[in-house]
């Protein structure tokens, strides 16, 4: 059940949003190519703005996908940046982000305090279809794909404006570690996964998830 932990996650990245740094290099190159801070920080907003979207939307009459198979057609799924879907992830951050910082931040506080009545009641293992992809997610897995960018993208934002990556509780943070070593053993085979988290002399270049 990742309804609470995300509340928590979306509560952390607020707060993030609402740091003074974040305001002041709005318009300033961010940590990730391509994105601008106001346009790295309209991507992580929407973390919030889309379940808040969702959270009263009827069961899909779907069959939900697990999460291994949500991600293994996702688009945008170690793409470059100039990739279709990258350019228009961008675009939608960028759309999201365009009323500024301030405005931002009020409408999230907005959603985040609709989510904080709305979302605890909502069932977990409602089939809630993605309009973005075509398919359903478990609301409970759908939280903990939000959960992840907010993780990710909460550390891309702090490095960007030059302050402390958030640091998330367990009940965030474990989900979340899990969801990005099942995603690389899938991409990477268990063996590089094992090596790179216990022996330095054999671990791969990498075993980035994303």
């Amino acid at each position: 059940m990742h309804r609470t932990a995300y509340l928590e996650a979306a509560a952390i990245a607020v707060d993030l949003l609402g740091d003074r740094a974040v305001a002041e290099r709005w318009n300033g190159p961010s940590a990730l190519a391509e994105f601008s801070v106001g346009g790295l920080a309209g991507h992580l907003g929407r973390q919030v703005h889309l379940v808040a979207t969702l959270v009263d939307a009827p069961a899909a009459d779907l069959p939900p996908r697990d999460l291994l198979a949500h991600y293994g057609d996702a688009a945008w799924l170690g793409e470059d940046a100039d990739a279709p879907a990258n350019v228009a992830i961008r675009a939608q951050s960028d759309e999201f982000a365009a009323v500024g910082p301030a405005a931002l931040l009020d409408s999230l506080r907005a959603e985040l305090a609709t989510l904080r009545a709305k979302l605890p009641s909502a069932p977990a293992d409602r089939p809630t279809l993605l309009p973005w992809t075509g398919w359903a997610l478990r609301l409970d897995d759908l939280l903990l794909t939000r959960m992840m960018e907010i993780a990710v993208h909460s550390d891309d934002l702090a490095v960007s404006v030059g302050v402390p990556t958030p640091v998330f509780p367990a009940r965030v943070f474990t989900p979340v570690l899990g969801l990005l070593t099942d995603l690389s053993a899938a991409r990477y085979g268990q063996t590089a996964v094992l090596r790179a988290l216990s022996r330095r002399e054999r671990a791969p270049e990498t075993i980035s998830a994303l």
